[in-house]
């Protein structure tokens, strides 16, 4: 049996009744909001499952289930009304997690360059300390709010000026400028509350 027809099918199970989904995509064009909160329903379950499947974060799969039926609604008038949505909504919680782990994993990476970036001058290869370094300065570096997470890998691991920097995350310069500062600020405060036993002082220009 087609995807489409099983999707149909499953969504209806719950009440013979139920309005048909083109017939809600329908009403929602016309901006009843009604319609799209009777669609989050009938399809949250399964949506939020193939999302928290594919990132095993619960958070990230609550904000794609929310970005698929924001999706829904901005895009309502490019769905079909003669088929069953739920394809549709897989397809768009698919991508959005693939996106998601495809991120997670390249910040992952991008962190543990500048992790290894700024503790190399007093690495003791293999040792203890020098694993207890890196792990601090990463502890340090997650404790930040993201935006600034951002701004100092852009900055110090990928050599960005603050005017590029603005431009790829489109705000103001300022801004650029104030996440960088406080950032780099509570980088400084974390770890000056623990040193290495050899007295390095972390220095962030």
């Amino acid at each position: 049996m087609p995807l489409n027809a099983v999707l149909y099918m499953e969504s209806q199970n719950s009440d013979p009744s139920a309005v048909p989904d083109g017939v809600l995509v329908a009403r929602l064009r016309r901006g009843e909001t009604a319609a799209l909160a009777e669609l989050y329903e009938r399809y949250k379950t399964p949506i939020f499952r193939t999302a928290l499947a594919i990132t095993r974060d619960q958070g990230a799969a609550e904000d794609i289930l929310q970005e698929c039926f924001i999706r829904l609604l901005t895009h309502a008038d490019r769905i079909r009304t003669d088929a069953p949505v739920g394809p549709w909504l897989y397809r768009v919680a698919i991508n959005l997690s693939c996106d998601w782990v495809n991120h997670r994993h390249r910040w992952s990476a991008l962190l543990g360059k500048l992790v290894e970036r700024w503790t190399a001058p007093f690495r003791v290869e293999g040792t203890v300390e020098e694993r207890e370094i890196q792990e601090k300065v990463r502890e340090a570096i997650r404790a930040l709010p993201l935006p600034q997470q951002v701004v100092i890998v852009l900055y110090y691991l990928e050599g960005l000026s603050l005017k590029e920097i603005a431009e790829i995350l489109e705000v103001p310069e300022g801004t650029v400028k104030s996440r960088l500062h406080y950032g780099r600020e509570a980088l400084k405060e974390h770890l000056l509350e623990w040193q290495p036993r050899r007295g390095v002082v972390y220095e962030l220009t």
